[in-house]
């Protein structure tokens, strides 16, 4: 017997050890099953699970387990990443917290050291992961440092330098001047600052008394000016293309050139060109062959061909004496107020400087070109589909992707350099050292290249290297291709255009034939959630307090393809009622008997409520099937809780009861087995959505008889002919009739156990036959007196059209309509004014170009739910004004 609760804490990890151990995660055991694969986006292996990781993989979970169940060898191949930046900071601190560094352990000793705390603390996020009941083939995780891994990152590397596709060059990276890195864009942070603009002169050589002004939020930078950049439309400064300014404070000689980056719109017209310290800046620098003077080392301090009383200064210490030394020569123009977007590095805190270094890059424009064509062709597609313009417009203006990072925990380069820097690149010190004695004609000492690859390198590799990649394995061979990709839009660019590249370059084929980008999960408000905010949620608290299937039945609820998800504990909550009403329903049908029968055949059903329920069934595999095939999880969540909440719970067994407990022993047994037909569909159809009360359920009800667990069980494949139309038809009309009449007591505020006449108008033979058939339900249902044919409309009556028939509510005795009438006019008069309220604001362009996104959304919606709300009170009078 089931417990009268159902209590996910005393179950979920019971199950899941359960079906861990039974390798019900594991691939192979289906060989003449087609392959179905998901790569699970590799979280950081510093990382615990945030509210993006449990949308992402609940809905990663739904998609494997139901393939799973279709009969799919379905891989979802599990890992993590090494995280470079990351975790070389975990380590670090902790270090610290010793009194030591990493610099007095040694490289060595320190990549030891992250080993180890990769042992004993790395596997924190796949432990959790598992509480959220992933699905993945545990047997099968993979690290990107790992062995083999590893070798595939060597591989690459070596070929592409080989080929020419990877280089070395000086260019400008994002440097973080406190952990001494270039790092990625992505981590990069743009904050809001409130700076100034300052205006300095600059004089015009063999000019006197004639300048240029020029702006910056930089003055630091000045120091290395090559340029003064003008519109070469600009009819103030065409007299001075081509001549030369005179660098304050330096002396330097900047050409003034003609340039399009020039806005002569935007202050003076006159820019500043520091090559080596801004990133427009260098690309007006190749246009027109500038130099390059870098002003400032690796720790932003003021260094290189600069006057003597900057050098050796903070770069914000610079800027407040270039300030003072500018205003002293009185060629500072002005300072404005400015409220700018400054880039800070995620990881260390600090603004971070564009710097002039030596990296490694891979010729990423050359790796795209197949990648854009292959979604150009349609054998990549994303979903949404807007989403391919933002491919596109990265692809298509893709630059050098600098490769190289200044730390010690990742893929050391394999590069070496001879005595007069030679580079060899090879597979090992061995190799690099025969390539040198050859080159040199004599064996020298080499010095390995002390940079390590940028995360996304390897990360890249994953659709492929997971599978054993360069080596020609069975599973790379069966695997590869995989299906579809889940992530978020953010990574789009980093991560799933370097798979794109790096699958079709060295694989030959797309990684896989779908990119499905899911939004981000907000708070209630609507509000990103953040620790300064204050607002996260996090979902082991919600797992904690509600269990994992309502949490991950939320997400798929919430999870509408292109829009952010608003989620709060009310709404987890909702649904950990809706595992609750599941539960309550199965044990009703225990205790009634109804339990699964494996020789009943739905097809047998001879009553009208049993064949439509069977109905019912396919039609709910049918969609849900229709919206997951279409990434579309929130609708078929929906479907799967309408089904179950609506028809089966609060429909179909309040149908049953009277044949359940009549004496028609044939129509209750067959009662009996449908229902406990119809509760396995649900119990397999929500499985994907929410697998522990559905396997526990399974169980629990089968017993031993099922043979095998509900994640082995096959997904539900029914015959078209099952679904009886007449039979649907007929007890869609007694839903309908019950709900119009329990909306019109609601509205016209009937007392509930008020019991009501009721009559039918206008009805034809098949109406007058339904309702004979189905009278009792219907008056036990709408809490009716009588229900009844009649030509006339007696006084004070509420109408309300069912099919051809006009429903008759007889109420002058029952409610005071003056009274109710006044209340519902009431009731409209305060929504219009709400309505208005929100009218105003959205039609305010101040408030529309000032407010949040997430707060003019919440605006339109209120505005919508409102305007719903007046109009079903609008039908309602009228109703009423009409009896």
């Amino acid at each position: 017997m089931l417990d009268k609760t159902y209590d996910a804490h005393s179950v979920e990890q019971k199950l899941y050890e359960g079906w861990d151990k039974a390798g019900s995660f594991a691939i192979g055991g289906r060989d003449n099953a087609e392959p179905f694969t998901i790569v699970i986006p590799p979280p950081n292996v510093t990382g615990s699970l945030h509210m993006g990781h449990a949308l992402n993989n609940t809905l990663q979970d739904i998609l494997i387990r139901r393939e799973r169940m279709r009969g799919r060898d379905a891989l979802w191949q599990p890992g993590t990443d090494h995280a470079g930046i990351a975790t070389q900071m975990v380590v670090e601190r902790m270090l610290e917290a010793e009194g030591a560094n990493r610099r007095d352990l040694g490289r060595d000793a320190f990549i030891d050291r992250v080993w180890t705390w990769k042992a004993e603390s790395g596997g924190l996020i796949s432990r959790q992961l598992r509480r959220l009941g992933a699905s993945a083939d545990w047997s099968r995780e993979r690290f990107t440092m790992d062995e083999g891994l590893s070798k595939a990152v060597l591989k690459v590397f070596v070929d592409l330098y080989q080929q020419g596709l990877i280089y070395k060059d000086k260019r400008l990276v994002n440097w973080d001047p406190k952990l001494l890195t270039a790092i990625s864009d992505l981590e990069v942070q743009q904050q809001e600052v409130n700076g100034h603009l300052w205006h300095f002169k600059y004089p015009i050589e063999g000019q006197e008394g004639r300048f240029i002004t020029v702006a910056t939020t930089r003055p630091e930078t000045m120091l290395g000016d090559t340029a003064v950049a003008v519109h070469p439309d600009d009819e103030r400064y065409k007299d001075l293309i081509g001549k030369h300014a005179v660098l304050p404070l330096v002396g330097r000689r900047l050409i003034i050139v003609a340039d399009d980056y020039a806005d002569p719109e935007q202050g003076t017209g006159a820019v500043k060109i520091t090559p080596a310290h801004d990133f427009n800046d260098f690309e007006v620098g190749r246009r027109h062959d500038l130099e390059m003077v870098s002003v400032m080392d690796r720790e932003a301090r003021i260094t290189g061909d600069v006057p003597g009383a900057y050098k050796g200064l903070d770069r914000f210490e610079a800027r407040k004496k270039i300030v003072e030394d500018m205003e002293a020569e009185g060629l500072l123009a002005g300072i404005e107020d400015h409220v700018h977007m400054v880039p800070y590095g995620d990881r260390g805190g600090v603004p971070i400087e564009p710097y002039l270094t030596e990296q490694w890059y891979v010729d990423a424009a050359t790796l795209a070109k197949p990648a854009i064509e292959a979604v150009e062709q349609g054998r990549t597609r994303f979903v949404p589909e807007n989403w391919t313009k933002t491919y596109y417009e990265w692809m298509r203006n893709i630059q050098p992707w600098c490769i190289s990072r200044q730390l010690w925990w990742g893929h050391q380069i394999p590069a070496w350099y001879g005595p007069d820097g030679e580079i060899f690149v090879a597979h090992s010190e061995e190799e690099a050292g025969a390539a040198a004695a050859e080159h040199y004609g004599k064996a020298v000492d080499l010095e390995r290249d002390p940079d390590v690859l940028d995360t996304w390198f390897s990360s890249g590799l994953w659709p492929f290297s997971t599978l054993g990649w360069p080596d020609e394995t069975p599973e790379l061979k069966r695997y590869y291709p995989t299906d579809v990709l889940v992530t978020g839009f953010d990574i789009i660019f980093f991560w799933v255009a370097r798979m794109m590249m790096m699958g079709l370059y060295f694989m030959g084929e797309v990684p896989f034939h779908t990119v499905y980008i899911h939004a981000l999960v907000r708070d209630e408000k609507g509000q990103k959630m953040s620790k300064s905010k204050g607002n996260i949620i996090d979902p082991l608290d919600l797992i904690d307090e509600y269990g994992a299937d309502a949490l991950r039945f939320t997400l798929a609820a919430l999870a509408a393809p292109g829009r952010d998800i608003k989620l709060s504990k009310q709404r987890v909550e909702g649904y950990r009622n809706f595992a609750t009403k599941l539960w309550n329903a199965a044990r009703y049908c225990e205790m009634n008997g109804c339990l699964p029968d494996r020789s009943f055949d739905p097809a047998s059903c001879k009553e009208t409520v049993n064949r439509w329920i069977v109905g019912e069934m396919v039609k709910l595999r049918q969609q849900i099937d229709g919206a997951l095939d279409a990434y579309r999880f929130n609708d078929a969540a929906q479907a799967a809780y309408q089904s179950t909440w609506n028809t089966f719970c609060d429909w179909y067994l309040e149908f049953t009861k009277p044949i359940l407990n009549g004496d028609d022993e044939a129509a209750a047994a067959e009662t009996r087995a449908a229902t406990g037909w119809a509760l396995d569909q649900l119990l397999l159809l929500l499985h994907p959505f929410m697998p522990f009360v559905t396997e526990e359920l399974w169980g629990q009800l089968g017993g031993e008889a099922r043979g095998d667990k509900l994640i082995k069980a096959s997904w539900p494949d029914y015959d078209d002919g099952l679904v009886d139309q007449a039979a649907m038809a007929e007890m869609d009309w007694v839903v309908r009739l019950i709900q119009t009449i329990r909306t019109l007591r609601a509205e016209m505020n009937v007392p509930a156990g008020a019991k009501i006449p009721s009559l039918l108008r206008g009805m034809d033979g098949e109406t007058a036959a339904r309702l004979e058939r189905h009278r009792d339900l219907v008056l036990r249902l709408a809490r009716l007196e009588t229900i009844q044919a009649s030509d006339d409309t007696p006084k004070g009556s509420i109408q309300a059209v069912v099919d051809e028939a006009t429903l008759l509510l007889p109420l002058a005795d029952v409610i005071d309509i003056d009274q109710e009438r006044a209340r519902l006019e009431k009731e409209i008069a305060k929504l219009e004014g709400e309505i208005k309220g929100y009218d105003k604001k959205l039609g305010n362009e101040k408030f529309l170009a000032k407010a949040p996104p997430e707060v003019v959304e919440e605006q339109r919606e209120r505005s919508q739910t409102a305007s719903q709300a007046r109009d079903r009170l609008r039908d309602a009078l009228a109703r009423l004004s009409a009896a």
